[in-house]
C-alpha cells in the first residue's frame, strides 16, 4: 500500500499496488486519474515527486537539472501556509514529465542555503535556470500562478 497525492486536487490516496497493475486507480475526492510509476511514494530519482534539498546537495541539485528550470519551495513544518502548498508542490512535480525540476527545502535544517538566499517569509519559491537565481514568489500561491512563471523559464 503506498500514499499517492492526487495531481488534480491534492488529496492523499491510498493505493494497492497489486490492484492498480489491473486497473486504473483514481482520487477518492476528485475522481481525477493517479499517477502509478510503480516506485511507491517516490524518491530522489524520482522526477514525479519533489526532491529534498539540503544544504549538502544544493548546488549538486542545480547542476544536475542542466537547462531545466529548477524551483525550490522553502518550507517550515510549523508554517501553516506552507502545509497549504504543499500538495500544490507535489501535483507540480507530478505534473512536470522532465521540464523541470521541483524541491523542497526545509528552512530550519538548512539554514546556510536560506541564509544565502535571506529567506525571511515562508513559503518562498525559488526558481533557478542554469544554476542562477531568476525567479521568486512567496507567500501561497495558486497552481496556475506557480506554473506561468515555471513555464517562462522552461524551454
Amino acid at each position: 500500500m503506498s500514499i499517492v497525492v492526487c495531481p488534480m486536487c491534492g488529496a492523499k490516496n491510498r493505493v494497492n499496488e497489486r490492484a492498480a497493475a489491473m486497473k486504473q486507480p483514481v482520487c477518492g475526492r476528485c475522481g481525477a486519474k493517479l499517477p502509478i510509476d510503480g516506485a511507491g511514494a517516490g524518491g530522489a530519482a524520482d522526477a514525479s515527486h519533489p526532491i529534498e534539498v539540503t544544504d549538502a546537495n544544493f548546488a549538486q541539485v542545480l547542476a544536475d537539472a542542466g537547462d531545466k528550470p529548477v524551483l525550490i519551495d522553502c518550507w517550515a513544518t510549523w508554517c501553516p501556509p506552507c502545509r497549504m502548498l504543499a500538495p500544490t508542490i507535489d501535483a507540480l512535480a507530478a505534473e512536470s514529465s522532465g521540464r523541470y525540476v521541483i524541491g523542497k527545502l526545509d528552512t530550519d535544517n538548512n539554514p546556510q542555503t536560506s541564509g544565502r538566499f535571506q529567506i525571511s517569509s515562508i513559503p518562498t519559491m525559488l526558481i533557478f535556470q542554469r544554476g542562477q537565481l531568476v525567479d521568486q514568489l512567496v507567500g501561497v500561491q495558486p497552481k496556475t500562478a506557480i506554473s506561468a512563471r515555471l513555464a517562462r523559464h522552461a524551454g
